[in-house]
């Protein structure tokens, strides 16, 4: 008996330790951006900002072509692997503190693909809803990106993506034009047959490539020019 009560007390410690170490985690990776964000004054105009928030392909797309972002005063603001609920956990900081006129919010592939856990098309269409709710509780315009074409993740090879991706992006096209948003349709620009990516616009089916982030930049472009009306 005794030795069944050591063994449970040891289970009980090693079960709450790995709880009190996963709460202790900076899950959101709010740490990714804090410096930068303490010098955005210094680094992007106060006028006219405009913050991309997203996961890889946005943070993909600063380091493909870092002067789209410069020459237009955009914020990248992507981490790679993020889903839905850490960029809302993180979206005052990155976003609305950076008091921009304009957020484009890219999300939810990560979700699908399962990236931190189960989720349901209804909870990532509602994270990103919540996300376009504080950006115009604060005065922010928002433009809400479709998820890319992907027929595969992989990283979750058996994870279906296509029937989820086209639900999510009626979903959001919904959403928007029933709150008159701006909906940036990245989608039926850059699908092939398969509602995937095509090889000449990315490598492995996910992330774009330079080619791939050229079909987005007029898109985004635009998308903007329609929500800010310049």
């Amino acid at each position: 008996m005794k030795k069944i009560v050591q063994l449970s007390t040891c289970v009980f410690f090693m079960v709450w330790g790995s709880v009190f170490n996963l709460k202790a985690q900076d899950w959101p990776n709010l740490k990714r951006y804090a410096e930068a964000n303490a010098q955005i004054d210094t680094t992007n105009a106060k006028e006219d900002r405009v913050v991309f928030m997203g996961n890889s392909i946005t943070e993909g797309w600063v380091n493909s072509n870092p002067d789209f972002f410069t020459k237009n005063n955009f914020i990248g603001r992507g981490i790679s692997g993020q889903t839905t609920p850490q960029m809302l956990l993180r979206f005052r900081q990155d976003v609305i503190d950076l008091d921009p006129v304009a957020v484009v919010i890219l999300a939810g592939t990560n979700d699908i693909a399962g990236n931190t856990g189960p989720m349901t098309n209804e909870q990532i269409v509602d994270n990103i809803i919540s996300m376009a709710e504080l950006a115009e509780a604060n005065g922010i315009k928002v433009i809400v990106s479709s998820i890319l074409p992907a027929a595969k993740y992989p990283w979750k090879p058996k994870v279906e993506s296509v029937a989820p991706i086209l639900k999510i992006n009626t979903m959001l096209k919904y959403y928007c034009e029933g709150k008159g948003l701006v909906y940036l349709d990245y989608f039926s620009k850059m699908a092939n047959e398969e509602n995937g990516l095509p090889k000449n616009l990315s490598e492995d089916g996910v992330h774009p490539t330079e080619a791939g982030y050229k079909v987005m930049e007029p898109l985004a472009l635009e998308a903007l020019k329609k929500s800010l009306g310049n």
